[in-house]
């Protein structure tokens, strides 16, 4: 017995220590402690301080080696080991976790584990809803079909919405959008499950509206209220309840007649408001439509199109009448009908006709404006539109047309007409119906326009200058001055006149003379340049129109200079083919003024410009020639060695092509009596001593010859200057040759220097006046001629060489009175000291 009591008890002291023990950890297993938090919490959100719940050291969490264990779960939670913070790790979604509805509580059940000593700490956290879902239906779009004939309360089951929250936060209601014909009841099935039936409120009608659109809406009851929507379409079933209706009960058509077989007349459309078979439609004839109408249009039954059938005249038949009807398909058809009227149009077939009642043609081209050219009538034998004509002509023509009366036009002349512009119209009348489309026709009529003097005579050019060489052969063509008439026949022909003027007694028409019939001017005679430069006078064109017209051209004619006069030396004077004489001193000095020759030339200022040159000379060392002015000086002075005679030949040549020319030999001697030599050129009074002792017996002696002498030559000019003036010859009495020969002429004949104050020395002694020159040496003398102005050196026949015998007796007396100056001139100052000269 003692062993086995001793086992028996050592058994029981064992079960008591184990069921201590179990006692022990059961209650710290079966302690547990409670916490509540809201779904949706964010990351990193403190739930609870486990170390203070617990009352655990927060500083021993780490030895001990605390962890957290969650039960069949992830792991959402997690403790902070240096705070004992109980946090979450993952954001917590109710309806995931908890996914069933059949209760409303959802938890989180986590153990906690602490060794040395060993702990176990059970933790639940309830997971409280929030309103995070929205009712949801199982479809989006509900269809349901419902005859048009379905009597109104009749109920029809909706599919309920789902919401994955409990309790408040799930499906509470229902709505349904605005609606003439449904409505909606909500019903709470076993569950507490809330759904809805759709309830007709009033009788459909597929015709007004086939398909009714609805939204239904389920709403939570969560705060906030979230919704979810699905769309309710309502198919109406149609009931042949619709008769076929036509567009129009009544139409009517107009065709053109000739309209080809087969030509679409009308298309038929009528419609029933039904579907199905209970809106196919079939078209026929009424009774009441007559065989010649059924004949003529065809009718198909399926899509009512009438087209032609037979041929259609507008002569024959002009309206169709015709009935249909259009029966639908439906178990109790229904029919529809209209009436149709079928119009025959007249065809534009027929073309608008010109007729040409009065044309006249051809008219003068100055015929007044408004004045009738011709009259047209017009004609369609269409009606309506058809028949309406217009009629026109082309718009750039100065013509326009006049309606008379009905269908009567006259053509009219709407601008000025001018025949040598447009010498005739062709003038296209153009007649055009209004239909569709339009026919016209056209008549083309020639308007011939006659010419009317109303133009003059036009010349190119308003002045011409024509010119002419002198010395030109008699009867030489000028130029050719040509008119220009536009006018035609009679009108166009030109006569051309010299319009008379006379010129020193001389008639336009004794010198010039123009073909009247081409205007070819010819010169009647043979222009000398140095008589006549120039003439101005009209040319004149006339036709031949009646009345004439005429106008006129200035012609300006200008007689071209030829070289045809030689130079003629005036000075020093001689004989024809004799020498000239003349004595120097041997004592002249270098420079000196030996002898000076001028010549003259009657041409114009380029031929009668004169240059002199040596022809011969004895030594052409000894004296110069000034090839402009014609003084001849001494190089150096006379030796013992140089003849005492030099002969000097002295050729002027003037500067025309070919160049004329002229000579002069001219003798000089040489003698030993030295004379003083003075300027040549300087006019300065002379003042002499006259009464000295020495000359004054000589100076009376001299003074009174010269005196004598001086009176007889002036007497002798006086008395040839007064002599009446000859036919053929110039007066011997004119101005100087070196004065000017013509006021037209601008280019007068250039002479030296020194002959023009001998041209001043005789104008002077004419009027009685004297101009005393220095004396010159001898041999150097002046001498200049006298000649008619205007005529030159070279006239022609009796007139030249009286006119070259008058200027050789004025050189020759000028000559000597050239040399008398020299000692008669402290005589005359003497005698004009006494008043004797003036």
């Amino acid at each position: 017995m003692g062993p086995f009591l001793i086992m028996e008890f050592c058994k029981r002291y064992v079960l008591l220590v184990v069921l201590i023990l179990f006692s022990f950890v059961y209650q710290i297993s079966t302690a547990v402690t409670h916490y509540s938090i809201p779904e949706e919490m964010k990351d990193g959100s403190v739930v609870a301080n486990l170390a203070t719940d617990l009352s655990l050291d927060v500083k021993t969490l780490n030895q001990r080696k605390m962890r957290l264990d969650i039960i069949g779960n992830k792991k959402y939670l997690d403790v902070n080991k240096e705070t004992g913070e109980l946090y979450i790790v993952e954001k917590i979604d109710r309806e995931y976790i908890c996914n069933t509805k059949s209760s409303a509580s959802c938890y989180l059940r986590l153990e906690v584990i602490l060794e040395n000593p060993l702990r176990i700490f059970n933790i639940e956290v309830e997971i409280l809803d929030m309103n995070d879902n929205a009712p949801q239906f199982r479809r989006d779009a509900i269809h349901l079909d419902i005859s048009e004939a379905t009597p109104k309360g009749e109920r029809f089951s909706l599919s309920n919405a789902v919401d994955p929250d409990v309790g408040t936060n799930s499906v509470k209601t229902y709505h349904l959008s605005e609606s003439e014909y449904f409505n909606i009841e909500v019903q709470t099935g076993r569950e507490g499950s809330k759904f809805a039936d759709l309830i007709l409120k009033k009788t459909l009608d597929r015709e007004q509206q086939a398909v009714h659109n609805l939204i239904l809406t389920a709403v939570d009851g969560g705060t906030p209220a979230r919704s979810g929507t699905a769309s309710v379409i309502v198919h109406v079933l149609d009931t042949n309840d619709n008769a076929p209706t036509f567009d129009k009960v009544s139409q009517s058509v107009q065709l053109m007649e000739n309209s080809p077989i087969g030509s679409l007349v009308i298309d038929l459309n009528a419609t029933d408001l039904d579907e199905g078979s209970n809106s196919d439609l079939t078209y026929s004839y009424s009774l009441y439509t007559s065989e010649k109408t059924q004949e003529t249009f065809n009718l198909n039954p399926s899509t009512g199109e009438i087209t032609v059938k037979g041929m259609l005249n507008y002569e024959d038949f002009r309206i169709y009448d015709m009935e249909i009807i259009a029966t639908d398909k439906g178990a109790n058809s229904l029919s529809g009908q209209c009436t149709i009227q079928i119009l025959i149009e007249d065809m534009n077939d027929n073309h608008p006709e010109i007729s040409i009642k009065s044309f006249q043609s051809p008219v003068n081209e100055n015929i007044k404006l408004d004045t009738v050219i011709a009259v047209v009538s017009v004609n369609d034998k269409d009606s309506g539109d058809n028949g309406v004509v217009d009629l026109h002509v082309p718009d750039n023509m100065p013509f326009r047309l006049r309606e008379s009366s009905d269908n009567y036009y006259e053509l009219v002349v709407s601008e000025p007409l001018d025949r040598e512009k447009v010498p005739e119209y062709d003038i296209t009348f153009t007649v055009t119906d209004r239909g569709s489309p339009p026919l016209s026709d056209n008549e083309t009529m020639t308007l011939e326009l006659l010419d009317v003097n109303d133009n003059v005579p036009q010349f190119p050019q308003s002045f011409y200058t024509i010119r002419v060489m002198e010395n030109n052969a008699p009867g030489a063509l000028l130029s050719s001055l040509t008119a220009f008439d536009p006018d035609l026949h009679e009108n166009q022909y030109l006569v051309y006149f010299i319009l008379e003027k006379e010129i020193v007694n001389t008639s336009m028409s004794m010198l010039f003379s123009i073909n009247p019939e081409n205007g070819n001017l010819y010169a009647l005679k043979t222009f000398d340049y140095e008589i006549e430069t120039e003439f101005l006078f009209h040319i004149e064109a006339r036709d031949s129109g009646s009345p004439p017209l005429s106008s006129n051209v200035t012609v300006h004619i200008i007689i071209v200079d030829q070289n045809d006069n030689a130079p003629v030396i005036v000075s020093p004077w001689r004989a024809h083919g004799s020498l000239v004489e003349e004595k120097i001193p041997r004592s002249t000095d270098k420079g000196s003024l030996v002898a000076k020759v001028i010549a003259l030339d009657t041409d114009s200022v380029h031929n009668s410009r004169i240059t002199y040159q040596f022809l011969q000379v004895t030594d052409a060392t000894l004296f110069s020639l000034d090839q402009y002015n014609g003084e001849i000086r001494t190089m150096r002075m006379f030796s013992y060695r140089d003849p005492r005679y030099q002969r000097l030949v002295v050729v002027a040549k003037d500067n025309g092509q070919p160049a004329l020319s002229a000579t002069v030999t001219i003798k000089l001697s040489t003698v030993e009596t030295a004379v003083k030599t003075y300027s040549d050129m300087t006019e300065v009074p002379l003042e002499y001593d006259i009464f000295s002792d020495l000359n004054l017996y000589l100076v009376i002696g001299l003074g009174s010859v010269s005196f004598l002498l001086l009176i007889t030559i002036l007497v002798t000019i006086v008395l040839k200057c007064q002599k009446p003036k000859s036919s053929k010859a110039a007066p011997p009495c004119r101005n100087s040759v070196i004065s000017e020969r013509n006021s037209t002429i601008a280019d007068s004949t250039l002479v030296s220097n020194d002959a023009y104050w001998y041209s001043l020395f005789l104008a002077e002694t004419r009027k009685g006046k004297m101009v005393v020159r220095q004396p010159v040496p001898k041999g150097s003398r002046y001498i200049v001629s006298s000649l008619p102005r205007g005529t030159g050196l070279t006239e022609t026949s009796d007139s030249a060489a009286s006119t070259l015998q008058v200027g050789m007796q004025r050189i020759f007396c000028m000559y000597h009175f050239s040399i008398l100056s020299d000692i008669s001139s402290p005589i005359i100052h003497c005698v004009k000291s006494l008043n004797l000269i003036s």
